[in-house]
């Protein structure tokens, strides 16, 4: 789901998605609430550290990390619920010409079978001519994430996590999205 507004000279997307993941909501949030894990779980990234070497569910706490196309971001912690099974964070810098991005992220309980409803939503400005394709970059790549994290939850007695090869997972929405983070810093949008 898609939705924009304008504030002056800025567009506002919003965008909304979410996915059923056939896990318990424990097993899911034991490696989304590692906020320094996603080079773990997501195949794009490459590497990924707590900057001061503070916890990474401390709110506040910054994560640096890098893809594996070179590119470099940082994202802050500003919120962490045990309870709520739920988080969010912010871009402070990204090669991609966007603004005031801030990301939700929620697991909620599927009682039919166990499962995890995750849903994710973010929002951010960007110049109305970049707008669109940006939007489009950021919408392809969230799928992936919660797409990322299905082989790397097991069902079994225990539901334990475990390791497979990212080769395995389809990475093409990533390397679009890391595709137009190239093009747009090039261009210098």
């Amino acid at each position: 789901m898609r939705s924009s507004a304008c504030s002056g000279a800025e567009a506002v997307p919003h965008i909304v998605k979410s996915t059923i993941l056939d896990a318990p909501t424990g097993v899911v949030w034991n490696v989304l609430r590692d906020f320094n894990g996603h080079d773990r779980w997501h195949p794009a990234v490459a590497t990924s550290t707590i900057e001061r070497a503070q916890a990474a569910d401390r709110i506040g706490c910054v994560r640096r990390f890098k893809l594996k196309d070179g590119s470099e971001l940082r994202e802050q912690l500003l919120g962490l619920s045990d309870l709520e099974q739920t988080f969010s964070y912010c871009l402070l810098d990204t090669p991609i010409a966007m603004f005031n991005y801030v990301a939700h992220v929620r697991l909620l309980p599927v009682t039919d079978g166990d499962r995890t409803f995750w849903h994710w939503e973010s929002r951010f400005t960007a110049r109305p001519t970049e707008a669109a394709a940006i939007t489009d970059s950021v919408e392809s790549s969230e799928p992936v994430s919660s797409a990322m994290m299905r082989p790397r939850l097991k069902t079994s007695a225990r539901w334990q996590i475990w390791p497979t090869s990212s080769k395995s997972v389809d990475t093409t929405a990533t390397a679009s999205f890391a595709s137009s983070a190239r093009s747009m810093s090039r261009s210098g949008k």
